[in-house]
């Protein structure tokens, strides 16, 4: 008599049996992160699979553009939905008045409602993938199931997706959970739902970007924001790079910045000066731990660049545009661009050259220059790896990431925020962040160039209550034995012309080669009411073509107009009442006395 074996199924095969009872799926395929199988769902992609009227991939102009594919998302589904985002805590207090909230119960079973059946007729797509190195002690695993095959082939350009992170979870629990489905569209039944203390996010109605994409914003900052908080780290809307001198040495800093606010740029400099390299480590998210010795050490969890097409090019950002046209293992996703219809390439607004004669619109329509609307959606993107990118640092992968000793905190603000100031220490950095603003872009859906608070421009992205989470900032200070020295960038300042003050882009090293110097104690600074900015005599500005003039302006502290921001600040810190930190709440009072003060003078 044979005996029968029985193989209990492991958490993570048990739970993705239950999304397939929920979504009813026609089929279950689990994703090997293969280059034959990201071929295959591309084909599948170009053949069975669209969305309204446009197939999920068409194959672009190759020749030019290697391995180049052009999606189009659905037309009502373009950017992030922050109206119909919800952090889920059990406690309201703990997601804070910088989130919508929802009762995890209520969440989950208008959720179930929604995705009840959504997968009927489907494939349902399991992406098994890791944030950050899998041999990183700073890594986490993650499970996403999904129903497009954007989703499969972009999770596997973003992420290191594949068979081995199924082993490497096991028969443990302990992986983060996604759930998406595009189901019919329909804005009115479009949410991303995150429940940080269960470790999962679930988002229904939306094939967009980092609505679909649940490693990237989702997790990587939202429901990662909220175990950094709760097992001492941080995960940050930060760019990491790498500046080496002409002597090999290399300073890493990490910057935050609003999306399309020169992030991607920063992170992919090509120096204006030619005794410094800048080398990427990663242009959107950084965690950051302490490490062993008392310095903050980052890690890059993603692999691959989700940027914004318009405004790129060899001018703007050379090195981006070589990333776009390399080739290797992976494909390049290019999403809701133009085409141009003579050579069947992606084009969009700011890209180098003339504008093509015969084009379709990112909803593939025909356009022509003479037209109103843009050819390219102004949030139209591009995901592809970081293995293509001519900068790529070699520590990149590193498993214990880099050590970092200056952050930056930029926006974009035409005027009041001087180019650079570094703060006095560490606590009064945390306040620069505190009252970050910045004039709002395409990313988000709205109004583009309002002004709104975007503390460390992870307004829309922290997991929990943003008191709290400027807490933890000044707890992780105190932790630190070395510190990074914090800084505020805004190189978006206006003259009385409405032109740009400074040229920005490549020149940019000067800035960061201010701050290297600072950290090593060898550059000059001025005091002002907000913090210290450069010498304009010692500023390395020469052959920037930046008059001197211009320089006063762009570091100037100009005290008298400062009530209307200064009470701004107030009313945006008084939204956290007893949560947000006396510290911070005493640098706001000593800003507003030093101004008071300099205004007298």
């Amino acid at each position: 008599m044979a005996l029968k074996v029985f193989i209990m199924a492991t958490p993570l095969e048990k739970w993705v049996d239950e999304q397939a009872r929920l979504f009813e799926p026609k089929h279950i395929y689990w994703c090997d992160g293969s280059e034959g199988e990201a071929r295959r769902l591309i084909e599948m992609g170009m053949k069975e699979e669209r969305i309204g009227q446009h197939d999920i991939f068409r194959e672009l102009n190759h020749k030019l553009w290697p391995k180049a594919y052009l999606h189009r998302s659905h037309p009502t589904d373009v950017a992030r939905t922050e109206h119909l985002t919800f952090v889920c805590h059990s406690d309201r207090e703990a997601t804070g008045p910088n989130n919508n909230w929802m009762d995890p119960k209520e969440a989950g079973e208008l959720m179930t409602k929604l995705s009840k059946g959504a997968m009927r007729g489907k494939t349902m797509y399991v992406l098994p993938y890791m944030m950050g190195h899998p041999d990183s002690p700073y890594a986490k695993a993650c499970v996403q199931v999904t129903d497009v095959s954007y989703v499969a082939i972009s999770m596997r350009i973003m992420t290191r997706l594949g068979k081995r992170i199924v082993n490497k979870i096991g028969k443990s629990d302990n992986f983060v959970k996604g759930v998406h489905s595009v189901g019919d569209f329909d804005p009115n039944k479009r949410y991303i739902m995150h429940f940080p203390e269960e470790g999962l996010v679930w988002s229904v109605g939306s094939g967009y970007g980092g609505n679909a994409l649940l490693g990237k914003k989702c997790f990587s900052l939202r429901i990662a924001s909220w175990l950094g908080y709760k097992q001492g780290w941080l995960a940050e809307h930060m760019v990491i790079i790498g500046v080496e001198d002409l002597h090999g040495s290399v300073t890493y800093i990490t910057a935050a910045m609003p999306s399309a606010c020169g992030k991607t740029n920063l992170a992919m400099l090509e120096s204006a000066l030619p005794e410094y390299k800048v080398y990427t480590v990663g242009d959107d998210i950084a965690w950051l731990n302490i490490g062993p010795d008392g310095r903050l050490w980052a890690i890059n969890p993603e692999a691959g660049f989700f940027g914004v097409a318009p405004g790129t090019s060899m001018k703007t950002n050379p090195n981006m545009i070589r990333t776009l046209k390399n080739s290797n293992f992976y494909p390049t996703i290019f999403t809701n661009v133009g085409l141009n219809t003579d050579t069947n390439e992606p084009w969009w607004e700011g890209l180098d050259g003339p504008v093509p004669e015969h084009m379709v619109d990112w909803q593939g329509q025909p356009w022509d220059k003479t037209q109103t609307t843009k050819a390219a959606h102004p949030n139209s993107r591009f995901t592809v790896s970081l293995t293509n990118c001519p900068t790529l640092s070699r520590e990149y992968d590193n498993p214990k990431g880099v050590p970092i000793s200056a952050i930056i905190l930029g926006g974009r603000r035409s005027q009041l925020i001087p180019l650079i100031t570094e703060a006095f220490n560490w606590e009064h950095g945390v306040f620069l962040g505190a009252r970050m603003g910045s004039e709002t872009t395409a990313a988000a859906a709205g109004k583009v160039g309002v002004l709104r608070r975007d503390p460390m421009a992870m307004l829309p992205f922290c997991g929990y209550n943003m008191g709290l989470y400027f807490r933890h900032w000044i707890n992780m200070g105190r932790l630190m034995t070395h510190p990074p020295r914090i800084y505020a960038m805004n190189a978006f300042r206006l003259d009385e012309k409405g032109r740009f003050l400074w040229p920005g882009f490549g020149e940019n090293i000067r800035i960061l080669k201010w701050i290297i110097d600072r950290v090593n104690g060898k550059a000059g600074a001025k005091e002002t009411p907000l913090g210290f900015v450069p010498d304009i005599n010692t500023f390395p500005v020469d052959g920037a073509g930046v008059p001197r003039g211009n320089l006063q302006q762009l570091i100037e502290v100009r005290p008298g107009e400062w009530q209307g921001e200064v009470q701004d600040i107030k009313g945006f810190l008084d939204r956290f009442g007893n949560h947000l930190p006396y510290e911070i709440r005493n640098d706001f009072n000593r800003m507003s006395a030093r101004l008071q003060k300099s205004q007298e003078t």
